[in-house]
């Protein structure tokens, strides 16, 4: 009985830890998979690498930014970090 109670400071720092980092974390990652399987033709977009951006075409892994005048950039889904808010780029 007394080895179970000296676990139990072990075990309530690993369940601490996993409300601390672990689900935040995939929650965050669960959020992002949405907003990247839900992107569309015209959405404003930042790449993660700090591309900002227009979506012009979209295929099952690659999304295509137009990014200037007859300048377009393909890019993997997963480096679209988030889509714009306001309507200037």
């Amino acid at each position: 009985m007394d080895q179970l109670l000296g676990l139990a400071p072990i075990l309530l720092m690993f369940v601490a830890m996993w409300f601390i980092l672990i689900r935040p974390a995939k929650k965050r990652q669960q959020e992002t998979q949405n907003m990247q399987g839900s992107l569309q033709r015209g959405d404003k977009v930042i790449t993660i690498g700090g591309m900002h951006g227009i979506i012009d075409a979209i295929e099952d892994t690659a999304v295509t930014l137009k990014i200037a005048d007859n300048v377009r950039v393909k890019f993997d889904r997963q480096a679209i970090g988030r889509i714009e808010k306001d309507n200037s780029i």
